[in-house]
């Protein structure tokens, strides 16, 4: 693939668009990518490759817009993720690490994640093209494909999801250009390695980091490096459930990817595992109305989706069933300029923190966690990404 046109550019009314490499790592297999469609496959394949590398697990990631919904690696399924994801019908799920990293990623926020471009560590098997086929996805890149989850998902839309297969080995140059409004920016490409030593410098008076933790942490700062800034990504048992990207304020990046974390949290509470949807129902459609069912409430419009009125689920009720969640990490791809955004993913759970450091108001940062017991580490180390 030197060149390869593309159907338009970021928008329709942008002709001319393109995709050219010299020697082209990555061979498409299906459908007519478009140019998003490559930038979330790039970026996507990277976050994969490289917290492969760090945890030595199987991991996906689900895509869009060119910023991550969620990272996860391979882990089982409890039942009730099982069903909150909608996937007790699929057998053997759990018997796939591919699958199991995939749906992870894929259920952690379900709406973003709608029309998601997939990426996969690991070669895609028929259990986790299974998962995949019930899925409103645009495409999926990975290294490889088993004959018979490729001539499933070649299926998709009609025969026109995008499948790309890249090659693991392929090392990019040093440095990459872009071009912007006809003037050419270069920089080093981000080549820094995301290890556990980024998380040495223990700077509160609780100093103990667990291995789970510490994991975690990783995983969000890895998630982090290619997410669109200013981004935080809070993370909890190998799965990252709440991706605030692109936002101007780091106090509304936590605020976003808390209130996801605790979405993801809430979608196993028993009276929304019970909700009483009538047959048939889309996945998408039960998905917008548990996201209204735990937010805004149901119109009447909704009701007519059920087979009768859900039992209703008070805020007191919700806030009860968020007090008991402890040991969610936090990672930050810059320095906390206030302790607001530490106040508040508190009251999400979280209790291991990583950022850079470096702000005039690290101290009353410092202090806030101190107050709340929380363990935070400075990196040292920013991760902006655009």
């Amino acid at each position: 693939m030197p060149s390869l046109s593309l159907k338009y550019g970021c928008n329709p009314h942008q002709a001319h668009a393109k995709i050219s490499c010299e020697t082209s790592p990555i061979q498409v297999l299906n459908g007519a990518p478009s140019y998003i469609n490559f930038l979330d496959a790039l970026n996507a394949c990277q976050l994969v490759q490289e917290l492969q590398e760090a945890t030595n697990l199987p991991c996906a990631t689900s895509f869009k817009h060119a910023s991550p919904t969620s990272a996860a690696l391979a882990k089982p399924l409890e039942e009730v993720r099982l069903k909150s994801y909608f996937l007790e019908h699929i057998p053997h799920l759990n018997n796939s690490p591919i699958a199991t990293a995939y749906a992870r990623a894929r259920g952690a926020d379900r709406l973003s994640s709608f029309g998601d471009f997939v990426a996969l560590s690991d070669p895609c098997d028929i259990t986790c093209a299974q998962v995949l086929a019930q899925e409103v996805s645009d495409g999926i890149i990975a290294p490889e494909f088993e004959p018979k989850a490729l001539e499933m998902l070649k299926k998709k839309k009609q025969g026109a999801y995008v499948i790309f297969q890249i090659d693991k080995n392929y090392i990019p140059p040093l440095l990459e250009k872009r071009e912007v409004f006809g003037i050419t920016l270069e920089q080093e490409r981000n080549h820094l390695k995301i290890t556990p030593h980024l998380l040495a410098d223990i700077v509160t008076r609780n100093q103990n980091l667990p291995k789970e933790a510490q994991d975690d942490l990783l995983l969000s700062l890895i998630t982090l490096k290619y997410t669109q800034s200013n981004s935080i990504c809070l993370t909890y048992q190998g799965q990252a459930i709440g991706v605030g990207a692109g936002q101007q304020s780091r106090i509304h990046c936590t605020k976003i990817a808390a209130d996801k974390a605790d979405l993801w949290h809430l979608r196993i509470h028993p009276k929304v595992l019970d909700l009483p949807f009538i047959p048939h129902l889309k996945r998408p459609t039960k998905d917008n109305l548990i996201y209204a069912y735990l937010t805004h409430g149901l119109s009447s419009e909704d009701l007519a989706c059920f087979t009768k009125s859900p039992e209703i689920l008070s805020q007191e009720e919700k806030q009860d069933y968020l007090n008991h969640i402890e040991g969610v990490s936090l990672g930050s791809d810059a320095f906390f300029p206030f302790s607001d955004s530490i106040l508040r993913a508190y009251q999400s759970g979280v209790r291991y923190i990583a950022q850079s450091g470096g702000s005039k108001q690290d101290k009353g940062v410092i202090e806030a966690c101190d107050a709340k017991g929380l363990v935070m580490a400075f990196t040292h180390t920013r991760l902006f990404h655009h």
